[in-house]
């Protein structure tokens, strides 16, 4: 009994006639029931059912599908130079000249000794079929059909040799043209005409590199948790292994608001790298318009899970009470109740419940801080459409 009540009847039991005192005593119930407060006003709306694709996000590097280093593979004066610095260049385009006049009168030389190798076995052929006839007439041994044999084999050999030797100076001479062994973007010359480089299989000059540009890869790193949640979803068939499927792969740059490139998943490491607990994993991406290049900062999205049937509500819906979340849903008695839920992640401004909710329920919306467990309300419905639109306006403006 509120104390209003009770100094009203004190005053009508001392002051009053029974029958006034009974009426005053209706006249104060009537007067606390009035100014009673009533059951709050909370907007409610269904949660919204749709399908959706869990995308996981990671941050990477773009390197390209091919790097190569330009080194001198002969040694001597470099003589020119024939592209212009950050240019395009083919596979096959020359780029350097190194004097070749060395090389060409080593293989000029190596042609003279194959000429001479020819002379000296058409001579040994001549003495062998002059032995061999001597030898039917018994004029000579068979030591010596023997020996006449053995120079011809010997002439042949060196002639081999001779030809082999013409092959390595012509390569030589090859060598001092430097073409480009790939189609992609050249970096500066490293070395200017009229220097002396040096080639070879170990300290072969430096003279430029050169990178692919299309299609260019993405290097990120996953942590262990994501490799067994993948590797789990695989084996239950939830979502195909990025080993054997090529699966879809976004990426956003530093300076784009939307994840607008498209490429799929290339390759997975076969290990968990011990010093950071991270795997890495590789996208392949077409890159027609040559924006992406090696070195870029990137964001990229990992398709993670789905499609799956999921139950989205505002986020300004979920309440947080320590380390669990929860919302207050309204029973046919417009009785509040609280419900613990699992959220994940935002899906068109609206928060992805896991768990906790079946679909059917009225979730308050808006006023969450009007609400407590078993306090009864008066529910507004509120289209969640509308939610999903105020949430997205907030996010794109952040």
């Amino acid at each position: 009994m509120s104390n209003g009540i009770r100094q009203c009847r004190a005053k009508a039991l001392l002051y009053l006639s029974p029958t006034l005192a009974i009426t005053l005593l209706a006249g104060c119930k009537s007067d606390v029931q009035a100014t009673a407060p009533l059951p709050p006003t909370v907007s409610v709306a269904q949660p919204l059912a749709k399908t959706v694709t869990d995308w996981d996000e990671y941050t990477g590097r773009l390197e390209a599908v091919q790097a190569v280093e330009v080194r001198a593979r002969v040694s001597g004066y470099l003589e020119s130079v024939h592209f212009k610095d950050g240019a395009i260049v083919n596979k096959g385009d020359l780029l350097f000249v190194i004097d070749p006049r060395p090389y060409q009168a080593i293989a000029n030389q190596a042609k003279a000794e194959v000429t001479r190798n020819k002379v000296r076995l058409d001579l040994a052929r001549n003495n062998v079929e002059r032995a061999e006839r001597l030898f039917k007439s018994r004029a000579i041994s068979a030591e010596e059909l023997d020996a006449r044999t053995q120079e011809q084999r010997q002439g042949l050999a060196s002639l081999e040799a001779a030809k082999a030797a013409v092959d390595a100076a012509e390569l030589n001479v090859e060598f001092t043209r430097v073409r480009s062994p790939i189609k992609g973007r050249v970096s500066r010359e490293l070395v200017t005409t009229g220097n002396l480089v040096s080639g070879g299989s170990e300290g072969a000059t430096l003279l430029t590199t050169i990178v692919s540009l299309d299609p260019i890869y993405v290097y990120f790193t996953a942590d262990e948790r994501a490799y067994l949640r993948y590797s789990r979803l695989a084996r239950d068939g939830s979502r195909p292994s990025s080993r054997d499927a090529e699966n879809p792969v976004k990426l956003q740059l530093a300076d784009e608001k939307d994840f607008s490139h498209e490429g799929r998943m290339d390759f997975v490491d076969n290990r968990i790298d011990r010093a950071t607990g991270t795997m890495q994993g590789r996208a392949l991406f077409p890159n027609p318009d040559m924006l992406l290049i090696a070195g870029l900062f990137a964001k990229v999205k990992l398709l993670g899970e789905g499609p799956y049937p999921a139950l989205l509500i505002p986020d300004e819906a979920i309440g947080t009470d320590q380390s669990q979340k929860f919302v207050f849903i309204i029973d046919e008695q417009n009785v509040a109740r609280r419900k613990t839920i699992l959220p994940g992640r935002l899906e068109d401004g609206l928060r992805i419940v896991r768990e906790g909710l079946k679909g059917d329920e009225r979730v308050v919306v808006d006023g969450l801080q009007r609400v407590r467990p078993g306090l009864t309300v008066t529910p507004q419905a509120a289209q969640a459409k509308e939610k999903a639109d105020e949430s997205a306006t907030v996010n794109s403006s952040r």
